[in-house]
């Protein structure tokens, strides 16, 4: 259908691609109906609506920690005769832990400075002192509440620089002035916050909610924005209170009784330009990442341009003479003078040393790549939205489980071309070796994480499900995509290998191995260190991450430039006479993990401001995860390229 206007179709997938990032809403999430109380249920008024808004509160997290903590944990007003929401695997393994809250207000019903709860402390009991200290500690760390109204994030909007509108989905519980009097994060807000060594509590929040009316529909209204502005008061009269006076402080030296009391505001604000399916829009457009990310865009296709000019070339012009000459070769005395990779036919299908592990991790790297690219196409769908929470994660865990087959056929075909017998050794180092490792690094985190008392501490129930899933179901489809691929006849190569095997000359310094290896990551690290900055700030630093248009054609592009330019090494290295290009053409793709880890420790003395060091093992743990998974994945494209390249250069040329 789009054969006559190819390029137009390209372009218009991509800007598909692209739009469904930020407009397209997550398919099957229905929206929920508002009404005013006492028509809600009456069949000639507004049906099926809902008259209470409920606030479920969300674990609180710090850009200074990567430990999150439940909303329990800082003794802050609770309610527990609720039963908590259902949380999906992927909230569990991001650490999200929602529950119900105090905070619940009828629609359009203002509310004026009501009291939620007073917590009261005395510093001279063991259990009021460290729940006092923990609050502090959260006010030194910045922690930031994450409160969710109607499946969206209750933000917190601020002026920034160039005049321009932030909207945080959290807020934070207080904040500190340093000895010096130097006020710190949200301190700087008001002027009033000015004594010396003191921590301020926001214990009031003003809570404003944006609805829409839904035009010819007897659907009442829908909720569209709920913004709020944190807030301090001391309030005189706790039971009573009025929220006027001076801001809520607690000198950091204090000792005695002290009693908070947490209040809040609701107001209403009838909007008719927001509708509910972009009612995220206004969080994601605060957000100043487009022009950077069409920057990123550019600056790969430049790469991209450039490796698929050189290749081009290789390929059209240096390869096509070579071979043609190669076939016009009828004397022996022509054979004899054959150079460049024409001379290392015999050798260059020979076995690699340490093939079970090559295969092991090719049969890995197909099963990450298959993983990755399904779970960024849902994303592009929309199907992967921020209103669906945890379902990335558990998109990627679920795929990876039921992708155990072609891990096991990927592995044990090439296993078997390389001459192996081991064949059980060699299922089981699929099954075990990679997923093995990542799980020993998941789980001391884990440990890490139960002891600092972390929401992120992974419960053992979902532990024993994660082994189960592995053990139970990963397991045994690995060792039926390995049953078909030991079945199946052998890798047919297109030229014989020698039984002897041929001598390598001498490599200058830019054919060697090493070198070779070490700049073959350049290119394709080129090409994602921009996105890889959003990837990690939407991590660490907790900011939403939407862009899934953009990062499907990083992922693209990426695939092609580790592609382009391990065929490129590959052929300056048989030209040498090098005919090891196994091992290496995984290794040059697969270093651009090292120049990703490398990234990583910069960004992380750089960017964040994470201290302690159950925080910094927490960050390089998981880091180091992230890289082998990232090793995995490029350095199987690497070789699937390469390994093309090699088998249709040799099966096009005539040997005797």
């Amino acid at each position: 259908m789009c054969s006559p206007h190819r390029a137009t179709c390209s372009v218009l997938v991509i800007f598909l691609l692209l739009h469904s990032a930020t407009s397209f809403y997550l398919p099957g999430l229905a929206p929920v109906s508002f009404c005013e109380p006492g028509q809600a249920g009456k069949e000639n008024e507004v049906p099926d609506c809902k008259s209470t808004i409920e606030i479920f509160v969300n674990r609180l997290d710090s850009v200074e920690s990567v430990l999150p903590y439940e909303y329990t944990a800082f003794d802050f007003c609770a309610i527990d005769s609720e039963k908590r929401p259902s949380e999906n695997l992927g909230q569990v393994l991001f650490g999200e832990r929602i529950e119900p809250s105090p905070y619940k207000f009828e629609f359009k019903k203002k509310v004026d400075c009501k009291p939620v709860c007073t917590k009261s402390y005395n510093t001279n009991k063991p259990e009021d002192k460290a729940h006092l200290d923990f609050l502090k500690k959260g006010m030194l760390l910045n922690y930031q509440h994450h409160w969710i109204v109607d499946n969206m994030p209750v933000t917190w909007c601020y002026d920034v620089e160039d005049g321009q509108k932030f909207c945080n989905p959290g807020f934070p519980i207080g904040c500190y002035v340093t000895e010096a009097g130097r006020p710190k994060d949200a301190c700087v807000v008001n002027s009033d916050f000015n004594d010396k060594d003191t921590f301020y509590v926001f214990n009031h929040v003003d809570i404003t909610i944006h609805y829409h009316v839904v035009e010819n529909e007897a659907a009442g209204a829908r909720l569209v924005a709920a913004k709020m502005e944190p807030k301090s008061y001391k309030h005189t009269k706790v039971e009573a209170p009025d929220c006027t006076g001076g801001p809520m402080y607690l000198n950091n030296k204090f000792s005695g009784e002290l009693k908070i009391g947490y209040t809040y505001s609701v107001q209403f604000v009838e909007d008719k330009h927001i509708r509910w399916a972009s009612r995220w829009d206004y969080i994601l457009e605060s957000m100043p990442h487009t022009n950077i990310q069409w920057f990123s865009i550019m600056n790969s296709l430049v790469i991209v341009l450039f490796l698929s000019g050189m290749v081009a070339m290789i390929m059209l012009r240096t390869l096509h003479k070579d071979i043609a000459r190669y076939n016009q070769m009828d004397s022996v005395e022509d054979a004899q003078e054959e150079f460049g990779w024409k001379l290392v036919h015999g050798d260059v299908f020979r076995p690699p040393r340490k093939g079970m592990l090559l295969s092991v991790f090719l049969g890995s790297g197909t099963q990450i790549f298959i993983m990755i690219f399904v779970t960024l196409f849902f994303a592009c769908l929309g199907f992967l939205s921020p209103a669906n929470r945890g379902a990335l994660m558990t998109c990627a865990v679920v795929l990876w489980v039921l992708l155990g087959t072609p891990a096991g056929y990927v592995a044990a075909r090439f296993y078997k071309s390389f001459g192996g017998e081991k064949w059980k050794t060699n299922v089981l180092l699929t099954c075990f070796l990679c997923p093995g490792v990542v799980f020993a690094d998941f789980f001391v985190m884990n440990l890490i994480l139960w002891g600092e008392g972390s929401s992120a501490a992974m419960p053992f129930g979902t532990l024993v499900a994660i082994l189960a899933l592995w053990f139970c179901i990963s397991v045994p489809l690995t060792f039926i995509g390995a049953y078909f691929g030991f079945k199946k006849t052998g890798i047919e190569h297109p030229v014989r290998t020698n039984q002897i095997p041929r001598q390598i000359p001498e490599q200058s310094f830019y054919t060697r191995s090493l070198p070779g290896i070490v700049m073959g990551g350049i290119l394709p690290f080129g090409c994602i260190f921009i996105q890889l900055f959003f990837i990690l700030n939407s991590i660490w630093s907790h900011q939403m991450y939407y862009m899934f248009g953009f990062l499907f054609l990083v992922f693209i592009i990426l695939v092609i430039t580790c592609s382009e330019a391990t065929i490129l090494l590959c052929y300056f290295h048989l030209c040498a006479e090098d005919y090891h290009w196994q091992w290496r053409s995984f290794l040059t793709s697969g270093f651009t993990a090292v120049y990703f880890l490398v990234y990583a420790i910069h960004y992380f003395f750089s960017k964040l401001q994470i201290t302690g060091l159950a925080s910094t093992i927490l960050y390089f743990g998981y880091t180091m995860i992230m890289a082998l998974i990232f090793f995995l994945f490029t350095g199987t494209i690497g070789f699937s390229a390469c390994f093309w390249f090699v088998t249709k250069i040799y099966s096009v040329v005539k040997v005797d």
